[in-house]
């Protein structure tokens, strides 16, 4: 399903926010909705990952083997590390209430990091803290 967030509500999001409109409006022409009811798996577990998403509206946990580790909402972003690494879910994503995300594929997300470095130095950095939450 093709996006209809536009660029002002992507500014919205803290990590595309430092972007310029036209980068803003740019990457909404690429981004793809995804609705996830309450309740329902966003990502799984050992499952292999094609997305990255950005949670637009509503709140999900994350759980790792089965228990759940933090909780994501507006504004927060969930997937980057199966895209950037082996390609498996590292965690499963579970709505907490209804949810809407914008998502990239690998082959769009890549090229957007390379063209804006201050995004991909963000992504790392959280990456990196959540892989050290996970290993104890």
């Amino acid at each position: 399903m093709k996006t209809v967030i536009g660029p002002d509500e992507l500014a919205r999001i803290p990590l595309l926010a430092a972007l310029s409109r036209r980068d803003r409006a740019r990457l909404a022409t690429v981004l793809r909705d995804r609705l996830v009811a309450a309740g329902d798996v966003a990502t799984e577990e050992g499952d292999e990952g094609i997305g990255f998403f950005m949670i637009v509206a509503g709140a999900a946990t994350v759980e790792q083997e089965g228990q759940a580790v933090r909780t994501l909402g507006a504004g927060d972003w969930f997937g980057e590390i199966a895209v950037l690494g082996d390609g498996r879910r590292t965690a499963t994503v579970r709505a907490l209430e209804d949810m809407h995300c914008v998502g990239l594929t690998p082959w769009q997300f890549r090229p957007f990091l390379a063209e804006h470095p201050e995004i991909a130095l963000t992504i790392a950095e959280t990456m990196a803290e959540r892989l050290a939450a996970t290993s104890g």
